[in-house]
């Protein structure tokens, strides 16, 4: 299905809407949902990085509203439709990371769903959503995703959205998978 657009001021995130899911931008009040997604040692199982703590999930939230605001892109809350259900964190950003070949200039796409919502579907209709989005009004940006070799379900979500392997690296002590996906 193709994403309705909420519409918004220039450099501001839009809400997007799907069948099942609202893309919509990160309030103060998603701090909860969001700290416990990322304390969850199955759900950063395959991402670099050791569970969070709540304060740290606070400075993501702030990461996260300050790449809108500098960036005009950034990552958006992710919620069942009929149930408002927090299902997790998709978008794009760039980290400026230490990792080689770079991805800076990129637009670099992450997703990162809580452990309930594995295996619904939900990461690939959102990540379809977060894509249409940006080929609308980022024509000939490119886009990046890191990927851990293992984490066999993200690299289909990837490959579905038009990704494909670029790259071996080294990032946060162990192997990635660097993907890209031509401008469209």
């Amino acid at each position: 299905m193709e994403p309705r657009d909420g519409g918004s001021e220039a450099g501001a995130p839009r809400t997007l809407v799907t069948d099942r899911l609202v893309l919509r931008p990160h309030r103060a009040a998603d701090l909860e949902d969001v700290a416990a997604m990322w304390a969850d040692p199955a759900v950063v199982a395959s991402i670099p990085k050791p569970p969070s703590s709540r304060e740290e999930s606070w400075g993501g939230l702030l990461r996260y509203a300050g790449l809108w605001s500098l960036l005009g892109f950034g990552y958006w809350a992710v919620r069942e439709r009929g149930t408002g259900r927090f299902v997790g964190d998709v978008g794009f950003a760039d980290f400026r990371r230490t990792v080689s070949p770079s991805l800076d200039g990129t637009r670099e796409c992450g997703w990162v769903l809580a452990a309930w919502a594995h295996g619904r579907g939900y990461a690939g209709e959102a990540v379809a959503a977060a894509m249409a989005w940006h080929d609308a009004q980022a024509a000939g940006a490119p886009a990046t995703c890191m990927i851990d070799p293992a984490n066999v379900a993200s690299l289909r979500v990837a490959e579905r959205a038009g990704f494909a392997r670029w790259a071996e690296a080294e990032y946060g002590g162990g192997p990635v998978l660097l993907l890209r996906r031509p401008p469209r």
